[in-house]
C-alpha cells in the first residue's frame, strides 16, 4: 500500500478535541467526568437567529449555492459592524464569510505560505495554527512569550529568517485569555510592517472581554501600513454562541480576499446558505444575549479564578481579561504529583480528580493546562473541588 502525503503524516491530531472524546468515552462508561476541555460556549444559539433560519428554510430561500464569499447582505453586515464598534471602514468586497474561522486561517495560509515558508507563532497559541501551516508546507516557528504570557516585537526579531512571510496574533488569546493592549498591538504591528510581513490578526474572541470596554481595538484600527499588511479573522461562533453553524470569515486587503475566494470556490464552493442567513441575523439583531453571555462568563471567572490561583502548584501570571480559557503554569504541579510530563498530569486528573483539561504542550507551552470556563458556575466549583483534593491528596 502507498503511504500517505508527507503534509498528512506530519500534522497531528487537535488535542482539544482529543480530549473531548476521551472524556465522552468516560462518560458513557458511566464515569462522571467534568469536560473543561472543549472551547465552545455552554449557552444555545439565541432564539431570534434561530427563528430566523427556520423562517428562510420554510420559505425556500436556502436551498441553492450562494456566492462563494458569502451573500452580499452578509459580507455588508461584517462592514457595517465594524464601522459601529471599530469606527473602521472596509467595503463589502473585502468580506469573505467561511466555513467556520478555521477554514479562514486554513484557506489564508494556502493563499499566502510557498513550501519552505516560516510563520511565527507565539507562544501559547492555538492548536491548529500550526497544522495549518505544515498542511499549506511552511513551517511553523514557535515564539516563546514573556512572563505574561505576551509577545514582544524583540522576541519576534530574534526569531525570523529571510523565510518568515506572516505572524499570527491572536487577542483575546486562546488558551490563556490574555489581553494585548492597543499599544502593544500598535509596537507588533509596526514590527511586521517593517519586515514586510503579513499580520493574521485571529479576533474571534474580541466581544469577550471582561473589566474593559468592548469590543477590544481591532488591529484594523491601528491604520495605515498595518492595515495593508493586515487580515483579521472573525467569526460568529464564540459570540453568538454559534459553533455549530460554522460560520466565519476574514476581512482584508482586496487582492488578498480575491486570491481567497478563488480557493475557496475549490474547496467548500460556499458556506452553508442557512448559516449565512442565521450570521446575518445575529450581526444585526439585538445584542442583549452577547451582554448576557458576557457577563456569565465574567461571573464564572471571577468566582474560580482565586479558587484556581490557589491550587497547590498552580501558578497563574494575573487574572485573564477575555475569551473563557485559564492557562495555569503547573510545573510546580507536576513535581508535587511526580509526573514528568504535562500529559501524565492531565491524565492523572482524567483518571482520578475525573476533570478533562488540556495540556499546554498542544499550544506550544509545556508545564501548563489549559482550563475552559465555558459550562455553568455550579460545576466549575465542582470541578475545582474535584482538583483541590487530587493535589492534596
Amino acid at each position: 500500500m502507498r503511504q500517505l502525503s508527507q503534509r498528512a503524516q506530519a500534522v497531528r491530531p487537535s488535542a482539544t478535541l482529543q480530549v473531548s472524546q476521551r472524556a465522552r468515552d468516560l462518560q458513557a462508561s458511566g464515569v462522571d467526568v467534568i469536560n473543561l476541555g472543549l472551547g465552545q460556549p455552554d449557552f444555545p444559539t439565541p432564539a431570534p437567529i434561530k427563528a430566523d433560519a427556520i423562517r428562510a428554510i420554510e420559505a425556500n430561500q436556502v436551498d441553492g449555492y450562494t456566492a462563494t464569499a458569502g451573500i452580499l447582505p452578509l459580507r455588508q453586515a461584517v462592514a457595517d459592524r465594524l464601522a459601529q464598534t471599530q469606527n473602521v471602514q472596509v467595503t463589502a468586497d473585502q468580506v469573505v464569510v467561511t466555513t467556520g474561522a478555521k477554514l479562514a486561517l486554513y484557506a489564508l495560509f494556502q493563499v499566502l505560505v510557498n513550501p519552505g515558508d516560516e510563520v511565527l507563532l507565539p507562544a501559547p497559541y492555538w492548536v491548529s495554527y500550526a497544522e495549518q501551516v505544515k498542511l499549506a508546507g511552511g513551517r511553523p516557528v514557535e515564539v516563546a512569550p514573556t512572563a505574561t504570557l505576551k509577545v514582544t516585537p524583540e522576541q519576534l526579531a530574534a526569531a525570523i529568517t529571510p523565510r518568515t512571510v506572516a505572524v499570527v496574533l491572536n487577542s483575546p488569546q486562546n488558551p490563556s485569555g490574555v489581553v494585548y493592549t492597543p499599544a502593544e498591538l500598535q509596537a507588533l504591528g509596526e514590527w511586521a510592517v517593517q519586515h514586510d510581513l503579513w499580520i493574521i490578526a485571529d479576533e474571534i474572541y474580541g466581544e469577550l472581554v471582561y473589566d474593559q470596554p468592548t469590543p477590544i481595538p481591532s488591529m484594523l484600527t491601528l491604520g495605515g501600513a498595518i492595515v495593508d499588511h493586515t487580515i483579521v479573522v472573525n467569526g460568529v461562533s464564540k459570540t453568538y454562541a454559534m459553533t455549530g453553524w460554522r460560520i466565519g470569515y476574514a476581512v482584508g486587503p482586496q487582492p488578498i480576499m480575491t486570491s481567497l475566494t478563488q480557493a475557496l470556490s475549490h474547496m467548500t464552493g460556499n458556506p452553508a446558505a442557512v448559516s449565512q442567513v442565521a450570521a446575518l441575523s445575529a450581526l444585526t439583531g439585538s445584542q442583549n444575549p452577547v451582554a448576557l453571555m458576557k457577563a456569565s462568563f465574567k461571573e464564572r471567572l471571577d468566582a474560580i479564578y482565586p479558587l484556581l490561583a490557589a491550587l497547590p502548584g498552580f501558578r497563574l501570571p494575573g487574572k485573564p481579561a477575555g475569551a473563557f480559557y485559564l492557562f495555569p503554569d503547573v510545573q510546580e504541579a507536576m513535581a508535587l504529583k511526580q509526573c514528568t510530563t504535562t500529559d501524565q498530569l492531565v491524565n492523572r486528573i482524567l483518571e482520578e480528580a475525573h476533570v478533562a483539561v488540556v495540556a499546554g504542550e498542544a499550544f506550544g507551552l509545556p508545564g501548563h493546562l489549559r482550563i475552559s470556563y465555558a459550562t455553568d458556575k455550579a460545576t466549575l466549583l465542582t470541578a475545582l473541588d474535584r482538583l483541590k483534593k487530587f493535589m492534596q491528596a
